[in-house]
């Protein structure tokens, strides 16, 4: 039988990317359409620079496993949440800049920017919900009903309202105004774990350690869908842009979409090894990306959302054999009920590795907050008998610390920065703008550098101690 999901295109994997050591728990796509972030266990932030072949950039500050990522609506900053009770606003630039936002008295669990990027709202172990200043970097005000942990928070398009749910298994709406606790969504059967709200204002959705997925209706206060889906806690959703389909990551290691016109399941994806942890869709709705705890972040192609629904419904019309009868309780005004999983539902598992991934340079960010210091960097290359170049990057401030940039090409790591010849050479185009500065004092030290002098080992190791101004390693 025809179904919903075979008028419309099948989403793809478009790219991989690995990078993080540990879980990932958290992503976000940059408006901008050129970057994603995402955080993890591993205690670093990285952004993935979308263009084929670009580097990757770590940043490390966070003292503790990251829980919430997200950019600005200008994308210019980025906010990160962790367990070691701050909050970051990073400047996601070469100089891996971050200021540090402290209030929360226990693990924060996420982070959001109001819509107009001036705000933050978090939610904390603390059972508090704080608002921020982004422009003044200070705490503003706390939300304190919750009776236990508040695991998400999000403003509304507006800026008006903020939802936030917890363990204390309530979904709550706060007016920012009035700084009061407006009403309560109460029937969560356990911890309720991420809340949103639509493009439009219009609805909030909550998950659930008990697997469900609950769409409310602000202007009615009545929940108007329920899904069940998925076979173990939902750990995250997001909303299409165009409100007409939702994605779920779930600890049952599958994607789920569900088309919220007809009230369907309509995909399964299969693409990571344990729980997916994070799902978003990008601000243009053409992507979406998950990330679990395999420690990979998938991006995929949208596609299903490229016909319109007057197309759609066209298609429906002709069919010789109709879709089975809708839900009564579907047809206006709706009341509560309960979206059973549909066979129809198609299962993509991409037992193709995507072929436009490789795992990019990653350029790692030591912690810096409001540092002005001047960065030295020296480059020293090494070339073994198997051919294999390692060019490792210096950068001196207190102390001297190494960062090796790699690149893995059909399981053979070929460390090295394309077009470094040696001495006296310009910088090559894939050179960190940032260090292009110190590359002629270095190259112009003398031939043992670049590695086609006499000079030895030790003498070489020397000049490299010199130019770092102490002992560097490696």
């Amino acid at each position: 039988m025809p179904t919903m999901a075979s008028v419309l295109e099948d989403p793809t994997l478009e790219r991989h990317f690995k990078g993080h050591k540990d879980a990932v728990t958290c992503t976000d796509f940059n408006p901008n359409r050129k970057q994603l972030a995402s955080g993890s266990v591993d205690k670093s932030l990285m952004i993935w620079n979308l263009a084929p072949k670009a580097r990757a950039f770590r940043y490390v500050g966070h003292q503790d496993l990251i829980t919430g990522v997200q950019f600005s609506p200008s994308g210019h900053l980025v906010a990160t949440s962790s367990k070691d009770r701050t909050v970051r606003l990073w400047t996601p630039t070469m100089k891996g800049e971050s200021t540090v936002f402290k209030a929360h008295t226990a693990p924060v669990r996420s982070v959001a920017f109001s819509h107009d990027g001036q705000r933050l709202v978090t939610a904390s172990d603390d059972k508090s919900v704080k608002v921020w200043s982004v422009h003044r970097q200070c705490f503003v005000y706390s939300l304190t009903q919750h009776t236990n942990w508040v695991r998400c928070a999000r403003f509304s398009p507006d800026g008006r309202l903020i939802a936030s749910c917890g363990d204390d298994r309530t979904v709550r709406l706060w007016d920012t105004s009035t700084k009061h606790c407006i009403n309560c969504f109460t029937d969560s059967a356990e911890s309720a774990t991420f809340v949103g709200f639509n493009s439009s204002g219009t609805c909030i959705a909550s998950s659930g350690a008990d697997s469900s997925l609950k769409i409310w209706d602000l202007r009615t206060n009545k929940l108007i869908q329920h899904y069940q889906v998925h076979s173990a806690g939902i750990n995250s959703f997001s909303f299409h842009p165009s409100n007409n389909f939702l994605i779920s990551g779930s600890s049952d290691s599958t994607v789920k979409i569900l088309d919220l016109v007809e009230g369907r399941l309509i995909y399964t994806l299969h693409g990571h090894k344990g729980a997916v942890i994070t799902v978003t869709f990008s601000r243009s709705g053409d992507q979406f990306a998950s990330g679990g705890a395999d420690g990979q972040v998938l991006m995929w192609r949208t596609n299903f959302d490229r016909k319109s629904y007057q197309d759609v419904l066209q298609q429906h019309s002709r069919r010789s054999t109709p879709d089975p009868a809708p839900h009564l309780t579907d047809i206006h005004p709706r009341t509560p009920h309960l979206h059973r999983q549909q066979p129809s539902g198609i299962q993509i598992s991409p037992a193709v590795t995507d072929t436009q991934s490789i795992d990019p340079d990653v350029i790692e960010f030591g912690q810096s907050v409001h540092s002005t210091t001047n960065d030295i960097a020296a480059v020293f290359i090494s070339v073994t008998k198997q051919a294999c170049m390692c060019v490792k990057v210096f950068v001196c401030q207190r102390r001297c610390s190494g960062v090796t940039v790699h690149r893995r090409v059909d399981d053979v790591c070929l460390r090295v920065v394309p077009g470094l010849n040696g001495p006296g050479r310009e910088p090559p185009s894939a050179f960190p703008s940032a260090l292009r500065p110190f590359f002629h004092p270095i190259a112009l030290m003398g031939p043992g550098v670049g590695g086609r002098g006499k000079k030895g080992k030790k003498e070489r190791g020397r000049e490299m101690q010199m130019a770092c101004g102490g002992y560097v390693g490696g």
